[in-house]
């Protein structure tokens, strides 16, 4: 998909002349009970997903209605990834809008699709929005576009423990390996030896795919002792 960098970056989920009756948070844990709790203030019906693992999670019994979601992989987060069987719940139960919490979904451009083509408000950034800037890769090359500094690194995601070694080799360490569609701090490792280059990339990518439902990483050269400014 080709997107314009001048293209507005956010779409206001709340300006919808379509009241919010019976949301769902598709992520567990605190984050979910913390949505489950705004919608008990606003008159809102809160509306949980579980895996088998979670059937007995606080977040379940905090929402009015909670249902099982199968894992395709049967693993404690999976159900949670689980895009297609979420949406098939929310249409079941006439969900008019998923919040997706954060990690897991909220920063998964084909949820967001999903969802729209549902009819179901999503309450988080358009899926064009989330291509941009959920993809680091992606996001990155729209920096560039903009003419805006970037750290040195891989011009696009890397899926391979040997292509991550070469590119160290050939440019140097230390790096930072951090995954393309992450967030949070999930999937990142510092490296300063290349003979640690190939079993941290095998770590930080299972990790992404766990978190995240895609194992793609990307490589920076590391800033050390930087200043972090959130934007």
């Amino acid at each position: 998909m080709e997107i314009s960098p001048l293209e507005p970056l956010c779409m206001a989920p709340f300006n919808t002349p379509t009241k919010i009756k019976r949301l769902m948070c598709c992520n567990r844990g605190e984050i979910a009970i913390r949505v489950f709790r705004c919608c008990k203030e606003n008159g809102i019906t809160s509306i949980a997903i579980f895996s088998e693992q979670d059937k007995l999670g606080l977040h379940r019994y905090k929402a009015d209605e909670a249902y099982k979601v199968e894992a395709p992989n049967g693993s404690p987060v999976g159900a949670y990834l689980a895009i297609d069987a979420i949406i098939k719940i929310a249409l079941e139960h006439r969900v008019d809008a998923i919040h997706p919490g954060y990690g897991f979904l909220s920063e998964n451009s084909t949820m967001a699709a999903k969802c729209r083509e549902a009819g179901i408000i999503f309450i988080g950034p358009k899926p064009e929005t989330i291509i941009r800037m959920g993809d680091k890769t992606a996001a990155k090359n729209v920096a560039k576009e903009c003419n805006v500094p970037v750290v040195p690194g891989t011009d696009s995601a890397v899926v391979d423990k040997e292509a991550a070694y070469i590119w160290c080799q050939e440019n140097g360490l230390p790096v930072m390996m951090k995954a393309s569609m992450g967030g949070g701090g999930r999937g990142m490792r510092v490296v300063r030896k290349m003979e640690e280059v190939k079993e941290a990339f095998t770590r930080c990518s299972s990790e992404a795919l766990t978190a995240f439902g895609d194992g793609s990483m990307f490589i920076e050269r590391l800033i050390e002792r930087p200043r972090h400014i959130e934007v």
